[in-house]
């Protein structure tokens, strides 16, 4: 017997799962036009904003969710420390990762010293020489090279051996990160982290800021410590609207979840985006051959993985150099190579991800996938762990092993209620990992070969309760029913409103039906492709990404013939044709018969 919130009746769907609402019933009969309350509002409510809070979400601004930054530790202290630099024209170093996270809070900093009227450097360590994080030798390098000042961006957090050989050196190092801490923070001039376990409640609440999105909050921090200085009286201060299009790409690309400030970092960013002042940024969206301004998923699925593909298989720093020239030409140059070195990366992650899915079967009794190769390209491996992940329904590592050192470097995705990165911290502080650590939902770490048994050993039995309570509560949450005729591009717009969408505020997802099919087959090498005909003498083109092996994909594929099905995905623009077409992109699938 379905429960209250069940959707259509449907306890168990083709992929096992049952539908319910996410708010209230939103089933319309007529299309769109047919509802009196506004869809908006009742998204904006189901995503848990409070009645008398509603305008405040409608348009999310800086002013409406921007904390002051002196609530963070440390945050005064960096500033102060920062605008020092920038009045005695001291030689800054920004130390960055080499993903989209790190490109983008780098390039944040020195647009923003560049503001200032001073430079800085930068420097992206290899992802194969020299791994994820500062190392004491590149610090010592970069301070004997002339720095008095580094800024780390997007790592440091527990890189406690390394900062303290820079602090023993005399080095002043500033962390801004937004990776878990341990108890002990490492020895530094600055540590700026919502995630540190000894910040306040205020400051705490902002955990799932993204590195870019506290790089911002430092650099309202560090002008307006220079503005109480007198630095402006004689010159203009930065606008620092102008590098939210950074903060949006990293915070999508990373991500982080899009919910309170971050919904407004990203709302505006693609304003910022869309203006295309940013040179490197242009010639990236150009480069992605996107028609129109970029969407929230744009910086996820076209302008983020072209950024990652320099640090996972070409040159670390393309990112930081993209993101911070003024030169078209090179803009332009850098927008090349790294779209080149994306198809790389796809031809790469494929044949990886094929070796990493023939190990699966093995792990089927896991409750965390733990598969391990030589050769792997370590570039590519966190990608492919999410693959997995999303094939699995389970955490995943995936681990590139190194016969020269007898290590393997590994990439960990989890999946929600599941709290990897603390996992992988407490693994290492039990003496299984070399190094490791990372946020709820994703993780890296360094093992030695001959622990690796120990490890999965380990992490399944710490994690087995978690990862079955959140796989028994495997629920598809839909915000909207309708007919095929009301799948248009009227709804999808309204749709949006609610926007942005990404992790922690999901996208609407609407059931569509009942339909039969008139085709169904496969295209690419696993994407399912479907037309389907209603009830209402409408029919709609839908599409499920490579999910032709799965179990809703052959039941589609081999058992829909003659039947009725409901069909549940989210609401996407098909502009491929002479004017503007709403299609469901396929996420489920029940039987409606």
């Amino acid at each position: 017997m379905a429960t209250r919130s069940s959707v259509l009746g449907v306890e168990q769907s083709l992929s096992g799962k049952a539908w319910q609402w996410r708010g209230g019933n939103m089933q319309l009969e007529g299309g769109i036009h047919s509802l009196t309350e506004d869809i908006a509002t009742q998204l904006l409510l189901s995503r848990g904003v409070e009645p008398d809070d509603l305008d405040r979400h409608r348009q999310p601004s800086l002013r409406g969710f921007l904390p002051d930054p002196s609530q963070f530790n440390d945050m005064d202290r960096a500033a102060e420390r920062i605008a020092e630099a920038v009045l005695t024209r001291e030689t800054i170093t920004i130390y960055g990762d080499y993903d989209v996270d790190g490109a983008t809070s780098s390039a944040l900093m020195i647009r923003l010293i560049r503001m200032l009227g001073h430079d800085a450097r930068h420097y992206i360590p290899d992802r194969l020489l020299e791994g994820y994080g500062p190392s004491g030798e590149a610090l010592l390098k970069i301070g004997k090279q002339g720095s008095s000042l580094i800024v780390t961006v997007d790592c440091g957090a527990m890189a406690h051996e390394a900062l303290g050989m820079a602090h023993d050196a005399g080095i002043d190092v500033i962390v801004v990160d937004h990776h878990k801490c341990s108890p002990e923070l490492p020895r530094t001039y600055a540590l700026v982290n919502p995630n540190r376990l000894d910040e306040n409640d205020l400051a705490a609440a902002h955990g799932h800021l993204a590195a870019v999105g506290v790089a911002f909050l430092l650099a309202v921090a560090v002008v307006r410590t220079l503005r109480e200085r007198g630095y402006f009286a004689d010159r203009k201060e930065p606008d620092l609207l102008s590098l939210l299009d950074l903060v949006a790409l990293g915070t999508v690309a990373d991500v982080a979840a899009i919910r309170g400030l971050n919904r407004a970092f990203v709302a505006q960013g693609l304003k910022v985006m869309a203006k295309r002042e940013n040179t490197g940024m242009a010639a990236l969206i150009d480069a992605s051959r996107l028609k129109a301004a970029p969407k929230c998923s744009d910086c996820g699925f076209a302008l983020g993985p072209r950024i990652n593909a320099g640090g996972r298989v070409g040159e670390a720093t393309l990112g930081v150099r993209l993101l911070t020239t003024e030169d078209p030409d090179e803009a332009r140059e850098i927008a090349a190579q790294l779209s080149s070195l994306n198809e790389d990366r796809r031809a790469i992650e494929a044949a990886v991800q094929e070796e990493a899915e023939a190990q699966l079967d093995a792990q089927h009794n896991r409750s965390v996938i733990c598969l391990s190769g030589k050769g792997w390209h370590p570039g590519v491996i966190g990608i492919v762990a999410g693959r997995i992940k999303e094939k699995s329904g389970k955490p995943s590592l995936v681990i590139a092993l190194d016969s020269g050192t007898g290590q393997g470097k590994g990439s960990g995705r989890s999946i929600a209620g599941v709290d990897l990165g603390a996992a992988i911290i407490a693994a290492r502080e039990a003496g299984l990992l070399v190094a490791g650590g990372g946020h709820a939902m994703a993780a890296g770490l360094t093992v030695e070969a001959g622990k690796l048994d120990a490890m999965a050993e380990w992490l399944d039995d710490r994690l087995a309760s978690a990862v079955a309570k959140a796989s028994a509560s495997q629920t598809m949450l839909l915000d909207l029913a309708v007919a095929p005729g009301g799948l248009t591009p009227e709804l999808v717009e309204t749709l949006e409103a609610a926007g942005p969408y990404g992790v922690g505020w999901p996208g609407p997802r609407i059931a569509v039906g009942p339909v039969h099919l008139v085709k169904a087959d496969i295209v690419g090498t696993d994407h399912l492709r479907l037309i389907a005909a209603g009830q209402d003498g409408r029919s709609l083109k839908a599409i499920a990404f490579r999910a032709a092996d799965s179990a809703m994909g052959q039941s589609i594929l081999h058992g829909a013939k003659g039947r009725r099905l409901w069909l549940a995905g989210r609401a996407k623009i098909d502009d491929w044709g002479a004017r503007p077409a709403a299609e469901l992109h396929l996420e489920d699938a029940a039987w409606a018969d």
